[in-house]
């Protein structure tokens, strides 16, 4: 079965396709539908896991066995990137496929309590804007959400209010509460729309959304789903159940980890056990890079430089595990620029559903999933943005620095016990890097290749029309508002 669409409908959404081509980026919209075999979803979402905290992606000092079996019967990206160094923005962008900027959600959002958080207490993701999770319930899918939200903790923002049926978890990052801040109200645990629990007991979260997870899948093995679970770990400050305390050589960073793992096998052998295996479609990646300021209870980025809150690829280059049984090719590994902005694109046309009517960034990425013969990455240009400032693109090989200050750390080591130490700013031109040969962005080539930094900035004068760019003081011409109360 098709969904039906109506001219008009496939015009607009065609027109809004081929004006974001234009722009040379990671366009989307074409307006065209899949089979409609309705397969289901797992979308696995970990919070400041680092490109190298995986077993298969190098991970020292903890195993994954889980995930890195998941890798050996799917396939591993090598070049997955977020939308955004940081939780919010990351998170708007994997649900509604479009750049953070594009959708005014550029920064994290905070409960009501500190005075400097106050312009951001108050908004969240716009009702006329449509989730993954809508875009599939007009093919019959139910779609469930367990684990941290983040996209506004008001009732209008909350993820019953945005396509999903059920709901339960943290509405922010779990270091948003009074231990942290007197400012800030208690942490709030929320099923539905209710508080349910104030400060929770966080060593029993992971156990929690990955329980609720399992009884998901085993009520609607029956019906086409959605499954979403954004993990509050492994953001500061670290939690881990009694099971996995002490069991890596790292410490509790490790221990963490090695929950996750257990948490995505639990997750595998509940799809298995209910025979639905093999018509599932199971993605596991993280929302930014490691928080190397925290040292032993951050992550590492691997060969990457930098981690969250960064432009550099550690902060926003993640790793990426998909599999699908009978679909995609066991032990394949794409090393094609691929994007969280895809996620939507891409379940929309395999479920046989229709595009958000609002313009999109991202891509249908089913090509290179199936690993068809020749199939390159259709995102032609990457923009690398953190808040509202475009500091980097990305066409090909090839990555430009814009100039602009970072932060780095302030001492050769991050912090211990818990404690992190403070940044210094760093500074950066107009650098070009070969990420084929220079993975770490150690080698300016910038004077060496002229045409390439000219072709590149180019691309940046047209993301800087069409989605803005404070460093230079330009307002985008296609951003939307966000919801407010």
């Amino acid at each position: 079965m098709r969904t039906k669409i109506t001219r008009r409908d496939f015009v607009k959404s065609l027109g809004a396709g081929v004006g974001w081509l234009g722009l040379g980026g990671c366009g989307g919209g074409e307006g065209m539908f899949g089979a409609g075999e309705r397969p289901n979803f797992v979308v696995i979402f970990c919070d400041d896991v680092g490109y190298g905290d995986i077993g298969c992606y190098g991970a020292q000092g903890w195993s994954t066995p889980h995930l890195d079996r998941m890798a050996a019967e799917g396939m591993r990206f090598t070049d997955f990137y977020v939308a955004a160094p940081s939780c919010t923005p990351s998170r708007a962008s994997l649900l509604m496929g479009c750049y953070p900027q594009r959708v005014s959600l550029p920064d994290v959002l905070f409960p009501s309590g500190p005075a400097w958080t106050r312009d951001k207490t108050d908004i969240g993701i716009n009702s006329d804007e449509e989730t993954v999770a809508e875009i599939l319930k007009e093919r019959g899918y139910v779609s469930g959400c367990f684990g941290k939200w983040h996209l506004g903790h008001h009732k209008k923002f909350l993820p019953t209010r945005h396509g999903f049926d059920e709901y339960l978890g943290l509405p922010y990052s779990n270091d948003m509460c009074p231990e942290n801040n007197k400012a800030y109200p208690p942490l709030p645990l929320v099923e539905g729309e209710d508080i349910i629990e104030n400060n929770p007991d966080q060593s029993r979260l992971t156990t929690l959304y990955t329980e609720r997870a399992v009884q998901f899948i085993e009520k609607n093995k029956d019906s086409p789903f959605f499954l979403y679970v954004p993990h509050t770990m492994a953001h500061v400050p670290l939690f881990v159940s009694e099971k996995f305390r002490g069991k890596s050589e790292q410490g509790l960073y490790g221990d963490v980890m090695m929950e996750i793992d257990w948490s995505a096998g639990e997750i595998l052998s509940a799809l298995k056990r209910c025979g639905v295996d093999e018509n599932t479609l199971v993605i596991f990646t993280s929302d930014n890079g490691p928080w190397l300021s925290f040292g032993e209870h951050g992550g590492t980025a691997g060969p990457l430089r930098e981690g969250k809150g960064t432009t550099w690829e550690g902060g926003m280059r993640e790793p990426c595990i998909m599999r699908w049984p009978g679909r995609i090719a066991a032990g394949s590994v794409c090393s094609e620029l691929t994007t969280t902005m895809d996620i939507l694109p891409t379940f929309a046309r395999l479920a046989g559903a229709g595009l958000p009517k609002r313009r999109i960034d991202g891509k249908d990425i089913r090509a290179l999933m199936f690993g068809e013969p020749g199939a390159k990455s259709p995102c032609k240009a990457f923009f690398y943005y953190r808040s509202g400032e475009l500091q980097a693109v990305r066409s090909g090989r090839w990555k430009l620095h814009l100039p602009h200050k970072y932060r780095t750390l302030g001492s050769a080591e991050g912090g211990k016990g818990g404690k992190s130490v403070g940044y210094k700013e760093g500074e950066v031109g107009f650098e070009l890097f070969d990420l084929q040969n220079d993975i770490g962005e150690t080698r300016n080539l910038a004077e060496e290749e002229p045409d390439v930094v000219g072709r590149l900035k180019k691309l940046v004068d047209k993301a800087r029309e069409d989605l803005g760019d404070t460093l230079v003081g330009i307002k985008g011409r296609n951003v939307r508002e966000p919801g407010r109360i």
